[in-house]
């Protein structure tokens, strides 16, 4: 038996490992959640019972499913509430006392809160705009209301209600409604608020069909007369000239819908990005001529003096041969993890190099993604046997080798793909702060840094990364002055084709993905601005000797997709304040 004195020089020897475990401990905790983790759960839980629980069921396949549809009034004012109730309760958290990591996320929250809360109510003040073009829709939304317990009503009673909705229906026409006094977006409305209502009916008509015979024997008939009436009243609202002309305009048949100055401005402080449109497009001329100065160089050792053009040419006839494609993306992807591992840059997982995918894409979607795309899995953009030739050229020279060697990384390791596998594994919960200044700005960060670090070796291969780096500085160029209202879809397309050096077809597609593929006025800024906004972040940590290569990549992705000044925020273990602001201004016009 030991003696006390021996027991206790026991214990004081091993109580500075367990103190060292437990410190080491706490941050593999805050690797999955903080003191905010639990509340920003239950709210994104509460927001979806709210939206399932007044939103249509309607059966797809054998079973009803939650149909997503416009909101109706009272779905609108319940999300409102539960907004404004989360917002009052987080004013009673004790702020001060949270980590680096809850203090993030409480401010994340915040700013998601007042997001939704100014969209519900811009929403509600545009449907104003449009409450005389459909009166009809509050008895709609009453006989709604009640299927959602079940409720036997009085069928002959409802069976004249839907008939006199229908016959009010009946009375607009494309005289009485004055169609000239909408703009595009209450056009827009309205068919959301159309579309939306016969879902509704739809969900009732679903639910006592067959079930209760009395309510076949009166409303199946006036349920089909009114669907009829608001399929018949939709048409007066049919948006033209939506689809490409046979013989192009100068716009390409392109149609967009510029946001503006204000709006841009709005939108640029809810992606915590603290500078003008103006200013962003000054850093992407600026970044523009950085390549332009690479393109010369590497046109000149290519034998082809100042004229980088035919030089491009030269590259882009290097492309492989049709079935072939495939093949070269597993040997540009395996050249990128050797460089980064031989550069000792990141460890990146052995299961997600072993379970990236691959699929071709489709003809129809090469028509407004002409380069591949990537996530989970690469998808192949190259020709297919319904192009025409002209099309299968442009397709693959604008696929070649040296083009796709600055992006296959892009979409699959470290990018998207590794952003997929570590995403679902570190803080999911804050997959409702998702960005694409972190989206893209990841994969974007990747192409500056290998560039930087000599991955393109031959004058060939940097004018492929190049290709790239220009053409994410012309995205911010295009797409802020198109919505600033200064240039046209066709100039757009003519910018990219004279100053990047497009093929004319995959121009098109790209000015056309990004004003008509759904995505946001910022998402083609998001590209280069993330990536210099990480690569500021780098310059602070890395080369300024307070983390390595390995643990700066690892922390990042384990903060999940959020803005990157509140990753700044995180990484730095920056002191902030409940009122916090965005204020990085993380790029220097002077160096």
């Amino acid at each position: 038996m030991k003696k006390p004195y021996q027991l206790l020089f026991i214990i004081m020897c091993l109580l500075p490992s367990a103190i060292f475990s437990q410190e080491k401990a706490v941050p593999s905790l805050y690797e999955q959640t903080s003191e905010m983790g639990t509340t920003i759960i239950t709210y994104q839980r509460d927001l979806r019972a709210i939206q399932d629980f007044y939103s249509p069921y309607v059966i797809e396949g054998t079973y009803p499913e939650v149909a997503r549809v416009y909101y109706s009034p009272e779905q609108r004012s319940r999300l409102l509430a539960i907004q404004k109730e989360y917002l009052k309760g987080m004013e009673q958290m004790n702020f001060d006392a949270f980590s680096i990591y809850g203090k993030v996320d409480y401010l994340l929250l915040k700013k998601e809160i007042k997001k939704e809360i100014a969209q519900l109510e811009k929403t509600e003040s545009n449907e104003k705009a449009i409450l005389k073009y459909i009166p009809f829709a509050t008895g709609i939304y009453a006989i709604e209301k009640e299927r959602r317990r079940g409720k036997a009503m009085d069928w002959p009673a409802v069976a004249a209600k839907l008939n006199a909705i229908a016959k009010e229906v009946g009375t607009f026409n494309a005289t009485s409604i004055n169609k000239a006094a909408l703009n595009k977006a209450n056009i827009r409305n309205i068919n959301e608020v159309i579309y939306g209502l016969k879902t509704r009916l739809r969900g009732v008509y679903e639910f006592y069909k067959g079930y209760d015979p009395l309510f076949d024997w009166w409303v199946s008939k006036p349920y089909g007369n009114l669907v009829q009436a608001l399929d018949n009243y939709a048409s007066l609202f049919a948006e033209k000239g939506t689809e490409a002309p046979a013989q192009k305009d100068s716009n390409y048949g392109i149609k967009g819908n510029p946001i503006g100055q204000a709006e841009l401005l709005t939108q640029l402080q809810a992606e915590m990005i603290p500078y003008t449109p103006e200013e962003l497009v000054k850093i992407a001329e600026k970044e523009f001529a950085f390549c332009d100065q690479e393109l010369l160089k590497a046109s000149a050792e290519m034998g082809f003096g100042k004229d980088w053009k035919k030089a491009q040419e030269k590259v882009k006839e290097s492309f492989v041969a049709p079935g072939k494609q495939p093949e070269l993306i597993v040997q540009l992807q395996d050249d990128a993890l050797d460089f980064i591992k031989k550069q000792d840059l990141m460890n990146i997982p052995e299961l997600a190099k072993e379970t990236w995918g691959m699929v071709m894409m489709s003809a129809e979607r090469q028509l407004v993604n002409p380069f591949f795309t990537g996530g989970r899995e690469i998808s192949i953009s190259y020709p297919t046997t319904s192009m025409t030739e002209g099309d299968k050229l442009m397709s693959m020279r604008g696929n070649n080798p040296y083009f796709s060697r600055g992006t296959v990384q892009h979409e699959l390791l470290p990018g998207h793909h590794l952003q997929y596998y570590m995403n679902s594994r570190y803080k999911n919960y804050r997959e409702l702060f998702t960005t694409p200044f972190g989206i893209e700005g990841w994969t974007l960060y990747w192409e500056l840094l290998l560039y930087d670090k000599g991955f393109a070796k031959s004058p060939e291969e940097r004018i492929g990364m190049l290709f790239w780096r220009m053409h994410r500085c012309a995205r911010i160029i295009f797409s802020l002055n198109y919505h600033l209202g200064k240039w046209t879809p066709g100039q757009c397309v003519d910018f990219l084709v004279d100053r990047v050096g497009h093929e004319p077809a995959n121009a098109e597609g790209e000015v056309r993905r990004s004003f008509e593929g759904g995505y946001s006025p910022l998402y083609q800024v998001a590209y280069m601005i993330g990536g210099l906004q990480l690569m500021a972040l780098k310059h602070e940590l890395v080369d300024g000797g307070k983390m390595s290569y390995n643990e700066f990549h690892t922390r990042v992705m384990k903060e999940n997709l959020i803005p990157m000044e509140m990753l700044r925020a995180t990484l730095t273990g920056q002191s902030l304040k409940r009122d916090f602001t965005s204020q990085w201004k993380f790029y220097n016009f002077n160096k």
